[in-house]
């Protein structure tokens, strides 16, 4: 069985999950804004602000696993081609 085709599958689907959630984190944290609230009049906006750094930190566990994913199946894409060049030369 040629294993050509399911690496690069498998490749390609960790890019596209790392995107994906790349792209739904920055969409969360669009509306984040970096900010001190020093009085009591502005709470609803603290309220706000609290809730989307929640959900952002929600999806941080996410993002580390699909970025570690697609590093993986990059070093794993690029040994077996190390290997097959490795293979060619003896």
């Amino acid at each position: 069985m040629n294993w050509v085709p399911v690496i690069w599958s498998m490749w390609g689907a960790t890019m596209v999950l790392m995107a994906v959630v790349k792209l739904y984190a920055s969409r969360l944290a669009k509306d984040e804004e970096d900010q001190v609230f020093l009085s009591d009049s502005s709470s609803h906006e603290q309220m706000e602000q609290a809730a989307i750094a929640m959900k952002v930190g929600k999806i941080e566990p996410l993002k580390k696993m699909a970025l570690l994913l697609a590093g993986t199946m990059t070093i794993v894409v690029a040994a077996y081609y190390a290997v097959d060049m490795i293979r060619q030369f003896k």
